[in-house]
């Protein structure tokens, strides 16, 4: 009888560490290089090795990710320190928990008579609607620009070709492949190179999950930076991944993005050098916020440090 009921009980605790935590991960856009951590670790058994089931669900131009996430429809998003810190100022009580990229990405794409981001007084500028409420403030006060130099950017380089006074946002894996691919020379200044404040690529959830569950965002951080330093090393089982959620995804894209990632080192630049990969600090977010006021996107607010949380990138070690 004793031997019956160990035998159940050894039964019953490999049951309970077979159990993954269900989580459910949404993307920013269709899925690309720059997620390429998240499906490393799907490809690879990390999440599974740290007791988590995980989904990446990829987001779009027609996807609310912050909805979804506030309708409990995903667990963590992949988001942006503007984004969080204006949800806190709506009353939706966003939090980020660590940032995979020390930089965000975004940047300028300019034809090669251009020297730097001072000489953009003049040209047309070509730029999303979100730039208005994120970059554009902080560039447009920094180097004198004005709201008449702007135009609206369709995701089509061929008016930028056409017009040598054209600049236009971009990323630095992206656009550039697309001008070299048809045989355009360009340059690309990346914004934080000028002192750009927010982090990139970050985890987001709601304050719910960090307070019920932090082992299970603990462990999320942990297998997703142990995933993107696995993708930068080897990306080949991420790649497959991505390119089954994304069949337009194109190898060649992949790989330059892939190498302009670990060229700039956006995983382990910056604090993440000296500090370890997913790292923030309160200085960097007070800048984040005070350039937000600032450029009168946020108004004054007592509670912004909700915004993040600083307990899991510490505990992190990938």
């Amino acid at each position: 009888m004793k031997s019956t009921l160990t035998a159940i009980a050894l039964a019953t605790a490999a049951l309970a560490a077979q159990a993954q935590d269900k989580v459910t991960f949404l993307t920013s856009w269709y899925a690309q290089a720059e997620h390429g951590g998240y499906y490393q670790a799907v490809a690879n058994g990390i999440y599974k090795k740290h007791g988590l089931d995980v989904t990446v669900k990829m987001g779009g131009p027609q996807v609310n990710g912050v909805q979804l996430l506030a309708a409990g429809q995903a667990d963590f998003l992949m988001g942006k320190d503007f984004q969080t810190l204006n949800g806190i100022q709506s009353g939706i009580p966003l939090v980020t928990v660590a940032a995979v990229f020390q930089f965000e990405p975004q940047g300028m794409v300019t034809h090669p008579d251009v020297k730097s981001l001072a000489d953009l007084k003049g040209k047309t500028i070509l730029m999303a609607t979100s730039a208005r409420t994120s970059w554009y403030p902080w560039l447009k006060a920094k180097y004198g620009l004005t709201d008449e130099q702007t135009r609206p950017y369709t995701f089509n380089m061929q008016p930028f070709f056409a017009d040598k006074n054209t600049v236009q946002q971009g990323y630095p894996g992206s656009e550039p492949y697309t001008a070299q691919q048809a045989g355009q020379p360009v340059k690309f200044f990346l914004f934080a190179d000028e002192g750009y404040p927010p982090y990139g690529n970050t985890i987001v959830a709601m304050q719910k999950i960090v307070k019920d569950k932090p082992d299970v965002v603990r462990r999320f951080v942990t297998a997703t930076l142990e995933g993107w330093k696995s993708y930068l090393q080897d990306p080949a089982p991420g790649n497959a991944l991505i390119k089954k959620d994304n069949p337009k995804m194109d190898d060649g894209t992949l790989a330059y993005s892939h190498k302009v990632m670990k060229d700039m080192k956006f995983f382990d630049g910056g604090d993440a050098a000296r500090m370890g990969p997913g790292t923030m600090t309160d200085a960097r977010w007070q800048k984040t916020y005070e350039l937000m006021v600032q450029g009168e996107l946020l108004k004054p607010m007592a509670n912004w440090k909700d915004a993040y949380t600083l307990q899991f990138v510490k505990a992190a070690k990938p």
